[in-house]
C-alpha cells in the first residue's frame, strides 16, 4: 500500500467494480434462486436442479425477481467493496501506519465487518422485495413486477 493513492476516484472505482461483480452475478442466477425458493416453500416442487429449472421455465418464472436482485446486490457490492477500502484507510489513520501494517489482518477484518454492515443495510429492502415476489403463490395479492411490488409495500407496510 506504500505509494498507492486512495482518493474519491479510487473508492468510486471500487464501488463500481463491486456493484457490477455482485449485481450481475446474482442477477444471472435468478432462475436458480427462484427454483431454490420454490423448493423451500414446497419440498415436493422438484426432484433436482434440472427438474426444478424445467418447472421454473415451464411456469414462465425464469426472471421472477430479477429487478430487485440486480438493484439490491449491486448496492450490496457497492457497499461491500467500496466501503471496505475506505474503512481500511480510515482505520489505518486511526492506529497509525506502523500498527496498521503490524496488525493488518485484524484491520482488514474490522474494515470488512464495518463495510458489510452498510452493504447489508443497502441490500435488505431489495432482498425482502425479491423474496415476496418469488415466494408469492399464483393468485396472491403480491405483484410480481418491481414497480407494482414497491407500490404494494408503500400502501400496506405498517398498516396491519
Amino acid at each position: 500500500m506504500g505509494g498507492e493513492v486512495h482518493d474519491a476516484t479510487y473508492y468510486f472505482k471500487c464501488m463500481i467494480g463491486g456493484s457490477l461483480a455482485c449485481g450481475l452475478t446474482h442477477a444471472a442466477i435468478v432462475p436458480l434462486d427462484v427454483m431454490k425458493c420454490k423448493k423451500q416453500l414446497d419440498s415436493t416442487f422438484c426432484k433436482g436442479m434440472g427438474d426444478g429449472l424445467s418447472k421454473v421455465k415451464a411456469n414462465g418464472q425464469m426472471t421472477l425477481g430479477w429487478a430487485p436482485t440486480l438493484i439490491g446486490y449491486s448496492l450490496q457490492g457497492l457497499g461491500k467493496f467500496g466501503f471496505y477500502e475506505m474503512f481500511k484507510d480510515v482505520y489505518k489513520k486511526i492506529v497509525g501506519e506502523e500498527n496498521a501494517d503490524k496488525y493488518k489482518k485484524i484491520g482488514w477484518s474490522v474494515a470488512s465487518g464495518s463495510a458489510e454492515i452498510i452493504a447489508d443495510l443497502l441490500l435488505c429492502p431489495w432482498e425482502a422485495t425479491k423474496l415476496k415476489i418469488q415466494l408469492s403463490r399464483p393468485g396472491s395479492e403480491f405483484p410480481p413486477q418491481l414497480g407494482a411490488a414497491l407500490a404494494h409495500f408503500k400502501a400496506t407496510e405498517g398498516k396491519q
